[in-house]
């Protein structure tokens, strides 16, 4: 007895899903952001940057709304304001705003907040000058108009002092530093200043010195790194003395040979240029060099590769080549040591600025050290306390956030953390 064999019924072919492709970069960012170490480092660095921003709207002797006896309503807060300050408060909201378009590209969204804070910085530059605060005691006015009077209500900052305020109306004999107290939460400086007001102004120096001078030794090192490791031969062997020259110069003496001899904004080539500019372009010019082995030893090992034959054969100019198909494959080592490199800033400016020949009149968290032994020896434990652990925290959270960077960038790591 035969049986008759059933054939089942085809079934059609159902087409692969296609998973959305993740970028290089994404992954490493998620890898990243995944690490308790880095989460504190970057949870610490945000409230560094936003008190930075906002520094205007937290610590003002210039009171946010004001009105008087006569019935005049004024923002004298406002009016102080200048074209920085408009533009890091304008341009966060934007920032947040672009980190959550998900639609766009991690680098469109880059372009388009940095391209939108240029034309608002322009327009901000052009349309606003701030009034020239010629004396200390100007700080003080709408206080005494306070204390005769003549204000029905104000609105304050909830730090009433600008880093500069030296509370001239109080007993000018009395120059001691204050502990923390009701009126003053971390307590004041032998001139009398809010330590407060200090540390949380000082937040956007330390954040700008770091990325700025580590921005300019990036460049510098990227393109003749590049050089070096794509030409090989002479190109590499002129590169390599080069950097051994500038690896020779002792950066915080050069640093202290500078500040100390130049006046506060020395004029070069007819250009006045600031005491915080020129220490991030000295550091910048002084520590190029490692980027610059970082990036000679992987496009050393890219120039080889397959893709970038391909691109050679195919007539791609030479800037497309370094820029767009190698320099992407090599940043990694680079990304990693730029991270420590910031924080390596903030300990030089607050290092010159301890020993008391860097930033002048500017509220520096190294300055502020420099005040916690007064003239007459007594130690203020408070203004040590606050600006160090300032400086602590944040030097640690760029070493968090570059451990946890290296980690998620190099292959060998993972898989020993997976096994």
């Amino acid at each position: 007895m035969s049986m008759a064999t059933t054939n089942p019924k085809p079934q059609p072919l159902q087409p692969p899903s296609l998973k959305p492709r993740v970028s290089f970069a994404a992954m490493v960012i998620r890898d990243v952001v995944a690490r308790n170490g880095a989460k504190i480092g970057l949870i610490w660095i945000a409230i560094v940057a936003l008190l930075g921003i906002f520094a205007p709207l937290i610590a003002s002797s210039d009171p946010l709304l004001v009105k008087t006896k006569a019935g005049d309503i004024s923002s004298p807060w406002l009016k102080q304001l200048n074209a920085t300050d408009v533009t890091l408060m304008l341009m966060t909201p934007v920032a947040i705003v672009a980190y959550f378009l998900k639609r766009f590209t991690i680098g469109g969204r880059i372009a388009a907040v940095l391209s939108i804070g240029f034309v608002v910085m322009v327009i901000s530059s052009i349309t606003i000058s701030p009034p020239a605060r010629l004396e200390f005691n100007a700080y003080n006015r709408y206080r005494l108009l306070e204390a005769e009077g003549e204000v029905e209500w104000m609105w304050t900052a909830p730090i009433p002092y600008s880093p500069n305020d030296r509370l001239v109306e109080q007993n000018a004999e009395d120059v001691r530093a204050k502990p923390p107290s009701a009126g003053h939460w971390l307590g004041t400086e032998s001139n009398k200043s809010s330590v407060a007001s200090r540390l949380i102004h000082g937040c956007r120096i330390a954040l700008t010195i770091g990325f700025v001078s580590t921005g300019i030794a990036v460049t510098i090192g990227i393109v003749i790194g590049g050089v070096m490791g794509y030409f090989a031969g002479k190109a590499d062997l002129l590169g390599m003395r080069i950097v051994e020259v500038f690896e020779a110069i002792p950066q915080l003496y050069l640093l202290l040979t500078f500040v100390a001899f130049f006046p506060d904004n020395p004029v070069i080539f007819g250009v006045t240029i600031q005491r915080i500019y020129l220490i991030m372009i000295i550091i910048g010019l002084t520590s190029w060099t490692g980027y610059a082995r970082y990036i000679r030893a992987e496009f050393f090992k890219l120039r080889k590769q397959d893709f970038v034959q391909s691109a050679i054969a195919c007539g791609l100019p030479l800037r497309s080549i370094l820029f767009k198909h190698m320099l992407p494959n090599g940043i990694a080592p680079v990304l990693v040591g730029a991270s420590f490199g910031v924080g390596s800033a903030i300990i030089y400016e607050s290092t010159l600025s301890y020993l008391g020949i860097g930033l002048i009149e500017e509220p520096s968290w190294g300055g502020l050290l420099k005040q916690a032994v007064g003239d007459a020896g007594k130690f203020a434990w408070w203004i040590a306390t606050f600006p160090g652990l300032a400086i602590f925290l944040t030097v640690f959270s760029y070493n968090l956030i570059g451990e946890a960077l290296r980690d998620a960038i190099d292959p060998h790591t993972q898989r020993l953390n997976k096994g």
